[in-house]
């Protein structure tokens, strides 16, 4: 049986969630915090009721001084309201940082689970959505979300609590003075629905253009060399400028959106200080009110200017955080797509194959995304511990199929199935521990070397680190080294040769010890003087193994069990280098144009 994954299923963009798939992500990543939340939320009520004290104290001492009370009382309210507010003022800071603390974990789990997400994506995936969005998905996004935790959780917190414990006490000064809840309301829902309304699709927007910014700067830098090669400086540097516009214009017009959303929240305050300086004259006029309660209940208005300003001063960084964290949430959602076993790829094990048979691949077409197949109706099996050389001219498809087997792509059509020597139908991550892809682009991690090849068994002793290095033929130039294994190489430290860096890529094959492994030309950097060294270096990895070698030097096919030849993303010759010599046909041709160029050095 096979399967079929629709062309354009891999394509564009990577997605934006909606804001009911970002909201149920956000409090899965919650779960399991929910008695901490309860704390919070108990700390920044009583810090909200303790802020009462103050105007009410205020208000009740104005009282005093009309009816002609005596310092004591005065004197007594002065000491409440001391420890109102320092007791007010520790709960309210053990509730920020606990807010805070609480929401930064949620963060890092939703970090986490993209890492991951990221991580599950086809290289394929990556590269149509370009690797800036995914990038800056990874840091820009990230840190929209991690400034709005820690400058708009606190503000949204305390804010929320105080005006909610307000209301409540202008009610309990006299019930009419909701009547202020009632005129300001409509102006504070006008301007958070019109700005609800335009700010996330105006920062959605700011954050799609950084990403193509980044995507443009990337690829400037990635480029450098050859841009000063050809003189395409200019070129490059104009598109980065055309991006970096776009991005101010998004910016421009997100601040206009701020701008007018803060003018109706001034015309709000202007209309609520005088709704309650009208309905205090009234009340006071009528007797149904003292002096003072009319006064405390203009310093709780007036105490309302600072949270309300606050929350609606956040609600423009919680927008872009939305917008953000819809970014975020995004990955995690394509990732678990192709992460999940739906049919939809092209990679699976669901019946059991021939036993000596370790990879079996049947039929398998291939297309990048929005282009002609680079593989049509490939098939090629690989026997347990056997070794195949794949050949053929550039262009061939031989990378892409590779690419294909070790899982990196995912087919439009057709089906890979590991099986044999132990590998037991194998899910994702236990393909990508059992099937290893070493190509000519090996990265050396910042660290030191023992380090950098515990990436791939991260509990390997010392003694097995050397082992592995011995079995590479690279133990004589790491004893050579400042500090042998714990030397630091990678960025900033010790400098490896590309031989040296195509050994340490093998040496990791060795301690991760998979069943099967593709090289993709990793030998071919490592130049005529080294060819050899970097051979016999391969060999000793790959002996017990089952291999599949794309071979950069065709005395690799000749030393393989079999050799398939690609032509135009097809095989078209197939066999042991003998039965190729012997039929003198393709194979045969290649062979002896190569033999001569050899001859002829």
């Amino acid at each position: 049986m096979t399967t079929t994954v629709p062309e354009t299923a891999a394509g564009g963009p990577l997605p934006v969630a909606d804001a009911r798939t970002t909201t149920m992500h956000f409090f899965a990543a919650l779960s399991g915090s929910r008695v901490r939340l309860a704390g919070v939320v108990a700390l920044l009520v009583a810090a909200a009721v303790l802020g009462l004290v103050m105007p009410w104290a205020l208000g009740r001492t104005v009282d005093i001084a009309i009816d002609g009370g005596g310092a004591a009382e005065v004197g007594r309210l002065a000491v409440i309201m001391t420890v109102a507010t320092a007791a007010g003022a520790g709960l309210t800071g053990s509730g920020v940082a606990a807010s805070a603390q609480l929401f930064e974990t949620v963060l890092a789990r939703l970090r986490e689970r993209m890492l991951a997400a990221a991580l599950r994506l086809p290289l394929s995936r990556v590269e149509s959505a370009g690797t800036g969005d995914l990038v800056s998905r990874a840091t820009d996004d990230v840190d929209v979300v991690s400034t709005a935790i820690s400058q708009g959780v606190p503000a949204l917190s305390t804010s929320l609590f105080t005006i909610a414990a307000t209301i409540v006490g202008l009610a309990a000064l006299d019930w009419r003075f909701l009547a202020v809840v009632v005129v300001v309301l409509p102006f504070h829902v006008l301007a958070v629905r019109r700005y609800v309304r335009e700010a996330p699709r105006v920062y959605t927007a700011e954050r799609a253009a950084m990403a193509k910014r980044a995507h443009e700067v990337l690829g400037a830098v990635r480029g450098l060399d050859s841009a000063r090669a050809f003189g395409l400086t200019g070129r490059l540097l104009g598109g980065i400028e055309r991006r970096s516009w776009e991005v101010v214009r998004w910016s421009m017009r997100a601040r206009l959106v701020q701008n007018r959303f803060f003018a109706l929240l001034n015309f709000a305050e202007f209309v609520g200080m005088a709704t309650i300086l009208g309905l205090g004259y009234l009340l006071v006029g009528n007797g149904a009110l003292t002096v003072g309660a009319a006064t405390a209940a203009m310093l709780f208005f007036l105490r309302l200017f600072g949270p309300i300003g606050d929350l609606l001063l956040v609600t423009d960084d919680l927008q872009s955080a939305a917008a953000s964290l819809g970014r975020v949430v995004g990955v995690t959602v394509e990732g678990e797509r192709f992460g999940s076993d739906d049919g939809a790829g092209g990679v699976s094990a669901p019946t059991p194959t021939p036993q000596e048979r370790i990879l079996d691949a049947r039929d398998i077409t291939f297309a990048y995304p929005g282009k002609p197949p680079v593989l049509e109706g490939v098939s090629l099996t690989i026997a347990d511990g056997e070794h195949v050389a794949l050949v053929g001219a550039s262009g061939a498809g031989k990378t892409t199929l590779a690419a294909v087997l070790a899982g990196i792509h995912r087919p439009r059509h057709g089906d890979v199935r590991f099986a044999g020597a132990g590998l037991a139908e194998l899910d994702e991550s236990e393909r990508a521990r059992r099937v290893a892809l070493v190509t000519q682009e090996v990265h050396v991690f910042a660290g030191t070397l023992a380090d950098d090849l515990r990436m791939a068994a991260a509990d390997a002793t010392d003694g097995q680190v050397r082992d592995a290095l011995r079995r590479v033929h690279a133990w004589g130039w790491v004893q050579l080294l400042p500090e042998g294994i714990e030397t630091i190489v990678g960025a900033g430290g010790h400098d490896l040769s590309p031989l040296q860096v195509q050994q340490v890529a093998l040496a990791r094959l060795v301690l991760l010890d998979p069943a099967l492994v593709i090289l993709d030309e990793a030998t071919a950097d490592a130049g005529s003087a080294g060819a050899g060294v970097l051979e016999a270096s391969a060999a000793a990895a790959l002996e017990g193994r089952s291999a599949l070698i794309v071979a950069h030097r065709l005395s690799q096919a000749a030393t393989a069990d079999r050799v398939v030849l690609m032509d135009h993303g097809a095989v078209v010759e197939e066999g042991s280098h003998d039965e190729l010599l012997r039929r003198d046909g393709r194979y045969a041709r290649l062979w002896a144009a190569w033999s001569r160029g050899r001859a002829g050095r």
